[in-house]
């Protein structure tokens, strides 16, 4: 498992816990976090975009994530 895969796990198991705790302690609404997520994710399956992954292809150097380097 590469550093991008681990960090895409980590942050969408960030965001699922945090809407959680928010949910728990503010107010219900906080769990359309977790649904939109979930939706996300699913959708991602069919399409192959995933904003998580977008946005690590951005911010992180490809040679460093150990994905191979494209044009």
């Amino acid at each position: 498992m590469n550093n991008r895969t681990k960090l895409h796990d980590g942050i969408v198991g960030m965001i699922y816990l945090l809407s959680i705790i928010l949910a728990t302690t503010v107010n219900l609404q906080w769990l359309y976090l977790a649904g939109a997520v979930a939706i996300l994710q699913i959708m991602s399956m069919f399409t192959g975009f995933c904003p998580v992954y977008y946005t690590l292809d951005k911010l992180m150097d490809q040679t460093k994530s150990g994905a191979p380097k494209t044009k």
